[in-house]
């Protein structure tokens, strides 16, 4: 009759244990640099909002008014153009602008000062675009460049308007596409 081993007594922490521990460390440190960048967040919280809020709803107004401009240059993109302008519209309100062009296309297109205090270009054309072709190249490029934007600037604001600015990027994205694919 075979005699059992004797069982092993291990010194020392067990392999699960040390699992344990360090994913609860890696929980601790996770939670608590998250908690200071939310407290951050919460210490500028209405300014840095408020000022990304406005400069989006001013974007819009830009693309806006881009979108007029082709208009009133081309009448006859206009059953193509006005559900994507539509959906500009609904962005400049969410956005908590007012939905329409503070002023005339050729008013706004010298630079526009960002509320950092740097120079960005305007969304509004300089020039009325010769062809039609030129036109939607120009709305797409508009467009694809603010898309852009707001992606980048998702990461510095919180939740809600992070999520605002993510959904209107992905929509500018999708008018590009639809800007450029007709041409095809």
């Amino acid at each position: 009759m075979p005699f059992p081993l004797p069982p092993r007594t291990r010194s020392g922490p067990r392999r699960r244990t040390l699992l344990a521990s360090a994913a609860g460390a890696a929980l601790l440190v996770g939670c608590s640099s998250g908690s200071e960048r939310s407290e951050e967040v919460a210490s500028a919280g209405p300014s840095v909002t408020e000022r990304a809020r406005a400069r989006a709803a001013e974007d819009s107004g830009g693309l806006l008014q881009r979108y007029d401009a082709v208009l009133a240059v081309h009448p006859t993109l206009a059953r193509r153009l006005a559900p994507l302008r539509a959906e500009v519209v609904r962005h400049v309100e969410a956005f908590g602008g007012a939905g329409k062009p503070k002023s005339t296309p050729s008013a706004s297109a010298s630079a526009t000062v960002s509320p950092s205090g740097s120079a960005a270009p305007s969304l509004a054309p300089s020039a009325s675009p010769a062809t039609e072709k030129e036109a939607l190249a120009g709305l797409a490029a508009a467009e694809r460049r603010l898309a852009d934007e707001r992606a980048v600037a998702l990461l510095d604001v919180p939740g809600e308007l992070a999520r605002l600015l993510a959904s209107v990027a992905a929509a500018g994205a999708a008018h590009a596409y639809l800007l450029t694919e007709g041409n095809r």
